[in-house]
């Protein structure tokens, strides 16, 4: 039996009331900024990545998830195993999980929500990664077994992605305003132009997870203004800080952690290939001889990047660095458009999204190519809403600008409705072929035989990849400092003493 001293019963009474007042005072709510506000809050009908950033993870979960090294890990499946023949997956689900309405996850929401997404109507941005199966059965509430048409290797892997996270039936018509998941936070509130409110579920399936009582996410568009919100306190942190040339100021503010991450985001100048004159693969290789990658990573962003030769990140499995297929060369460019019938070059328009970096590229692409002849006119474009409507869904456009995001993403340019308009069927093939394809090492090397067709036929001008430039507090720890999917994950953040 543990005997006090006489006289120490003030001194823990004291102690005992200290402790109760800190634990009382440690914080438990966090604000992050981000450059772009959602169109809407349900990942799987819309193409957006700021939907996925403020969602995935947080309040939407799927069978399994992507974590911070890229690998496939269990979520809402806690198992699975494949048929010998590749077209059998079958996946055991976790008990006793509830979407924050109370609706019970099983196998007939699993059902449902692979269904809808490969339906005939689905506005799914990824639906063809669910266009391989061919039926879902339920044998019982914690087992789905899905069967495919044909063997598909990035099959799990795809599964860990936004767009194929798990949805309540009854909460299908109003996601997008007022998101329900199975996830570790709850939506309370959108505040349009402002800010996304969550808080935490206390009913989670994991125990002691979140350790925050509630998060916020504030969206400030303006570099400048990023930066002002981080030094006066206003929010706690800046994953994808987009002002890159203030990055060295917090980097020598003790007040801030600072994190230079890896991501897949490719930034590339899309081409309208259905288009003329970029319809000739003769200019579209002479647009790409007269930029200067590293003139553009210099002056949009700061230095920081890595320059990029096909639509493929250093990040991701089998990357071949296709920089000197064709480098910057003013002199071939010129040899190039003549060769095309265009000895005094042309006139397109560029729809530019209004980002710094973004203008910042479009400005030094303008200069560059004027060099060569081709006049290259900036149209500011707003971003999402405006740019998705004109060149995502309408293919209104000559030249534009974007960061595509997802890794592994070289398919897009197989899929003949997808903005470039590219059709090359020696590309598709091998898209195709890297599909069913389940070895790594086999699937690797046909997408480097596809880089090399795009370094070659050059369907949108690469540039580079861009970093994730991480700025928080320096107590906050459990961010995640790279970027292997399109994700802010906070489930595991926390305030360290």
């Amino acid at each position: 039996m543990l005997k006090l001293r006489t006289g120490w019963g003030p001194a823990l009474a004291a102690l005992a009331i200290f402790s109760s007042v800190s634990l009382a005072s440690a914080k438990d709510t966090l604000t992050l900024g981000l450059p772009i506000e959602p169109t809407g809050l349900d990942p799987t009908i819309s193409a957006p990545v700021a939907i996925r950033e403020v969602t995935w993870g947080n309040v939407y979960e799927g069978l399994v998830t992507v974590d911070k090294d890229g690998k496939i890990k269990p979520l809402l499946a806690t198992e699975w195993t494949v048929s010998d023949d590749g077209l059998t997956y079958t996946f055991k689900l976790r008990p006793d999980v509830k979407f924050h309405n109370g609706t019970a996850f099983d196998s007939s929401i699993v059902k449902f929500s692979l269904d809808r997404a490969r339906a005939a109507d689905s506005t799914n941005a990824q639906k063809q990664f669910f266009e391989p199966i061919d039926s879902i059965e339920t044998p019982d509430p914690l087992t789905a077994v899905i069967k495919l048409k044909q063997p598909t290797g990035l099959f799990v892997y795809h599964l860990g992605w936004g767009d194929a996270v798990m949805i309540d039936p009854k909460t299908v018509e109003t996601n997008k305003t007022e998101p329900v998941g199975t996830g570790p936070f709850k939506f309370k509130s959108w505040q349009r132009g402002n800010r996304v409110e969550l808080a935490r579920n206390d009913d989670y399936w994991d125990a002691g997870v979140p350790k925050l009582a509630s998060v916020t996410f504030r969206f400030i568009g303006d570099a400048q203004a990023q930066a002002a919100a981080l030094r006066a306190g206003d929010i706690d942190g800046f994953p994808n800080f987009t002002a890159p040339e203030l990055f060295g100021e917090f980097e020598k503010d003790a007040r801030f952690k600072t994190v230079v991450g890896a991501t897949p985001r490719k930034l590339v100048a899309g081409l309208n290939n259905s288009k003329p004159p970029l319809d000739n693969v003769k200019v579209r290789q002479a647009m790409m001889s007269a930029i200067d990658r590293q003139m553009v990573i210099d002056g949009a962003y700061s230095g920081y990047g890595v320059p990029i030769g096909s639509h493929y990140a250093p990040t991701d499995p089998g990357y071949i660095d296709l920089t000197g297929v064709l480098p910057y060369d003013p002199a071939k460019a010129k040899t190039l458009l003549a060769e095309a019938g265009y000895p005094d070059g042309f006139t397109v328009t560029m729809k530019c999204p209004q980002m710094t970096y973004t203008t910042r590229a479009c400005e030094i692409m303008q200069a560059m190519l004027s060099e060569v002849g081709i006049t290259l006119n900036i149209e500011p474009n707003e971003f999402p809403a405006k740019w998705i409507d004109e060149v995502f869904i309408k293919y209104d456009y000559d030249v534009t600008i974007i960061d595509h995001a997802e890794p592994m993403d070289i398919d897009i340019y197989s899929r003949p409705t997808y903005y470039f308009r590219y059709n090359n069927p020696t590309f598709n093939e091998l898209i195709a072929k890297a599909a069913v394809d389940a070895d790594e090492d086999q699937r690797s090397a046909i997408y480097g035989e596809a880089q090399k067709i795009l370094a070659n036929d050059v369907p949108a001008l690469y540039l580079f990849d861009l970093p994730r430039l991480n700025i928080w507090d320096a107590k906050l720890e459990g961010l995640w400092p790279n970027e292997p999917i399109s994700q802010v994950y906070v489930r595991d953040a926390y305030w360290a003493d």
